[in-house]
């Protein structure tokens, strides 16, 4: 254990966070935790807003910081918080998103198979837990909802959890899209346990409405941006050649981590069974990739290539939506359009043109509800209360259809 005490982290978004126990400190040490400082939080959102060059660290801290006045907050109204609850409960938002890999989503799609980055924080987890003799015993029971008291869970992982409010709150800071702040400090000031859940006080209702409002347009307008959309979907497809160039045994620069992962078919028995496994995913981060995808550029394999040079040169896919399905002709005429420009063979155009769906359910009234708890005593789901904005727009899931193509006038060089 560490000798010092007491840290304090000066946070662009919050001001001053203060870290005061040894347990905390040392998992904040850990390298499995200072990994989070080189993967990105919003992946390649950042060539869209140039400012989301957050990491996933930073995230962290912030829901260990909201996640500590929570705490406060319902202890102040007599809920009883052990001292090793408040720390398990912390440990636990630290630890959420410790299973990301490089680009998050992109590699999960791309060279492991089946495998969610909440699984492996699991095993991450767990491995820390036997290296600290079960000091996070507590800590996993609560991530995992296995413990009784289930506003500890819900803080961590719910609709109204403080992941949520954190990413909303710091992704707006971080790209200057304003319409994604949120009143978090009011929010968890109206937070209250009643029958062991978590729920919201009456007065607390608008800000809640907000908050739903605000992950809403967040989605639309940052995460699910179409320009974002095709960079991260350029990213899927480049991870996906390398990985075919790699079980034909082409040779590829890559790190050592990254050949680990490029040139075996790794599934979820590798991690469970091996700890090598881990160890290496551990070892990867977005300057694995991003190193690899540079000199990747100058690659033999023309569809490789041309894939990498277009991300590092944001020369990003063309991106068509639509409300409705598209026939199989669309698809078809941008095909023939690539196979004539670059002369790519028929059996490669699907990394070139390709079609996907963005779905959002702002709020989702099949799963962890947000409950208010009213002055008489009744709660009620945020949705069913006469009147909300939730019940009648937020709580329909919508989804757009999409298709990715190269733009062709822009690229004649070739």
């Amino acid at each position: 254990m560490t000798e010092r005490k007491r840290k304090i982290v000066n946070d662009p978004v919050y001001g001053f966070i203060t870290i005061d126990h040894p347990l905390i400190l040392n998992l904040i040490s850990h390298p499995y935790y200072q990994r989070l400082r080189r993967i990105h939080q919003m992946a390649l959102a950042h060539l869209v807003y140039p400012g989301a060059m957050h990491t996933r660290f930073h995230h962290s801290m912030g829901a260990y910081h909201l996640i500590s006045m929570a705490l406060q907050e319902l202890r102040s109204k007599g809920t009883n918080i052990t001292h090793e609850e408040e720390v398990a409960a912390k440990m636990a938002i630290l630890l959420h998103d410790v299973g990301h890999g490089p680009y998050s989503h992109a590699l999960e799609n791309g060279i492991i198979e089946g495998v969610s980055h909440e699984e492996i924080s699991q095993w991450l987890m767990e491995a820390l837990n036997k290296e600290w003799n079960g000091a996070l015993t507590l800590t996993l029971d609560i991530f995992n909802n296995r413990y009784h008291k289930k506003f500890l869970h819900q803080l961590v992982s719910s609709q109204l959890d403080v992941d949520r409010m954190d990413y909303l709150n710091r992704d707006s800071f971080y790209t200057g899209v304003a319409e994604g702040t949120i009143g978090y400090d009011r929010i968890i000031k109206m937070l209250i346990v009643h029958n062991g859940e978590l729920m919201v006080e009456e007065k607390g209702i608008y800000s809640i409405e907000k908050f739903i409002i605000a992950r809403r347009l967040m989605y639309w307008q940052v995460y699910l941006h179409k320009t974002v959309l095709s960079a991260e979907n350029m990213l899927v497809k480049i991870l996906a050649r390398a990985k075919m160039l790699a079980q034909q045994g082409k040779k590829l620069f890559c790190s050592p981590a990254l050949e680990y992962f490029l040139y075996n078919t790794i599934t979820r028995n590798n991690f469970e069974c091996g700890p090598d496994c881990l160890a290496l995913f551990c070892q990867l981060d977005d300057y694995d990739i991003m190193g690899a995808i540079k000199v990747w550029t100058t690659h033999e394999d023309k569809v490789l290539s041309l894939l990498c040079k277009w991300l590092i040169d944001r020369n990003l896919f063309k991106v068509v939506l639509s409300n409705q399905p598209f026939d199989g002709s669309a698809e078809q005429i941008f095909k023939e359009q690539v196979r004539q420009h670059w002369d790519i063979e028929d059996k490669d155009l699907d990394f070139f043109v390709f079609s996907g769906t963005a779905t959002l359910r702002a709020y989702n009234v099949n799963d962890e509800k947000i409950n208010i708890l009213f002055k008489d005593g009744t709660v009620k789901d945020i949705s069913s209360i006469d009147n909300a904005l939730i019940s009648h727009t937020l709580a329909i899931p919508v989804k757009k259809f999409y298709i990715c193509h190269p733009k062709i006038q822009a690229n004649n060089v070739l």
